[in-house]
């Protein structure tokens, strides 16, 4: 009797998946961002964070930390709100791989835990669920949809998160179109 342990934990995976995307609410979603730009450090809410990318208004203190790390607004709000369009499903397949581990090592020097343990893990939950709600992500919905109260953002290589993300949609249609 062959039993396919592949199949099922791939069944499995996406079961759960879905079921954490269905059951999840804003209660799990990241509150605080911590954002450095080299030795600045400035924690802020997700809200506000949030509120510059949908409006270009920066608050006082995200001006003032964006200033003092030379950061050019237009170009950091660009990297946060520039969709990248991918199939939810086949990202959370591809994302349960070791070529979607390696992926997600190298987000996650960007986008973090502050307590830097399993942001494979939550890394992996918001790209999944930020995919789901409309088959795109861009940077400030992973941050929205990050599962840990806190989380942080190294400003500096937002921009180099942002070419990954591109990197995996390309890699992905590539896989889709084979």
């Amino acid at each position: 009797m062959h039993f396919n342990f592949l199949g099922l934990r791939r069944i499995l995976v996406l079961v759960g998946t879905t079921c954490l995307l269905f059951l999840s609410t804003p209660a799990f979603a990241a509150e605080q961002i911590v954002l450095k730009y080299g030795v600045f450090r400035e924690s802020l809410s997700v809200e506000e964070l949030s509120t510059f990318a949908q409006t270009g208004q920066l608050s006082r203190s995200l001006r003032v930390n964006l200033a003092l790390a030379r950061q050019d607004p237009k170009a950091t709000r660009q990297y946060l709100t520039e969709p990248v369009k991918i199939n939810p499903v086949f990202l959370d397949r591809v994302l349960n791989s070791q070529i979607g581990n390696i992926f997600l090592d190298k987000i996650s020097q960007v986008i973090y835990t502050p307590s830097r343990r399993a942001d494979r893990q939550a890394l992996r939950a918001a790209l999944v669920l930020s995919a789901s709600q409309d088959g795109q992500v861009s940077l400030i919905e992973i941050i929205k949809n990050y599962p840990t109260n806190e989380v942080e953002v190294d400003g500096n290589r937002l921009e180099s998160a942002y070419r990954q993300l591109r990197r995996l949609q390309t890699s992905l249609q590539d896989l889709l179109n084979f």
